[in-house]
């Protein structure tokens, strides 16, 4: 039975550990579905995984749109959740529901993901859920905002703890179905997880969070370089490399 926001919530009043990897084509959401996840992101992660960029912020809708549509082919019963672009919701709630909306429509995903906490992004998320577009909340360290905030850990003194424990409250009461933290410190991850009645899901924050977000690519070995948070569960970019280069040493010597 395809997995849906309300479960996601279910999940948690039952304890359920929520299970997400990020996708970026078929091929990668063919091998999270098969693994069995709970939610498949098409994370703007793919700027840098798929699409060789620095940061996210090069991604367009365009380009979104065009990888949610090749993931979606191999995912039938994870929810799907796609992060909306920089710079396609942040200048009003209306470009955001145009942005969210053309995802809807134009892909089989369910539900959006957009990152920041401020009241102008409460009042997006309410527009949102207003229109029937189910949306997950991000806040912590948040990389559409690298060159403001860099990759370093967030909210590590007491005001600014405070304050992201506000803007999630503010984000549930918006409508928010779910709400990831990355990058802030477990003790604080965990206050959140339990003032909430909506999931948390953590990247670099804790065991405490209701569930657990991943680069794919970090998790698998892939990438050249993984963030300090994460720990490998296999080497697969050097298996691959070792691989193609006994292949070429086989080819050359005939």
């Amino acid at each position: 039975m395809p997995v849906t926001p309300r479960q996601l919530q279910r999940f948690k009043s039952e304890q359920r550990p929520i299970v997400a990897l990020t996708a970026w084509d078929y091929l990668s959401a063919s091998l999270l579905e098969a693994a069995g996840v709970d939610v498949v992101l098409v994370g703007d992660s793919l700027a840098m995984v798929a699409l060789g960029h620095r940061t996210t912020l090069p991604l367009t809708l365009e380009e979104t749109i065009h990888h949610t549509r090749a993931v979606q082919r191999a995912v039938h019963e994870a929810l799907i959740v796609v992060d909306l672009p920089f710079l396609t919701y942040q200048p009003s709630p209306e470009e955001a529901l145009r942005a969210a909306g053309r995802i809807l429509k134009e892909t089989e995903a369910q539900a959006v993901k957009l990152e920041g906490g401020s009241a102008a992004m409460v009042e997006t998320v309410a527009r949102l859920t207003e229109a029937g577009i189910p949306v997950m909340a991000h806040l912590g360290l948040t990389p559409q905002s690298v060159h403001q905030l860099g990759y370093t850990q967030q909210a590590r003194d007491p005001l600014a703890q405070q304050q992201l424990i506000t803007q999630a409250q503010a984000l549930e009461t918006a409508g928010a179905f779910s709400l990831v933290l990355e990058h802030i410190p477990a003790d604080l991850a965990a206050q959140v997880t339990q003032r909430l009645s909506i999931p948390t899901i953590g990247i670099g924050a804790g065991a405490a969070c209701d569930g657990q977000v991943l680069v794919t690519a970090d998790l698998l070995g892939l990438t050249e370089q993984q963030p300090p948070f994460v720990t490998p569960y296999a080497q697969l970019r050097e298996q691959a490399i070792a691989a193609l280069q006994r292949y070429i040493a086989d080819l050359r010597q005939g």
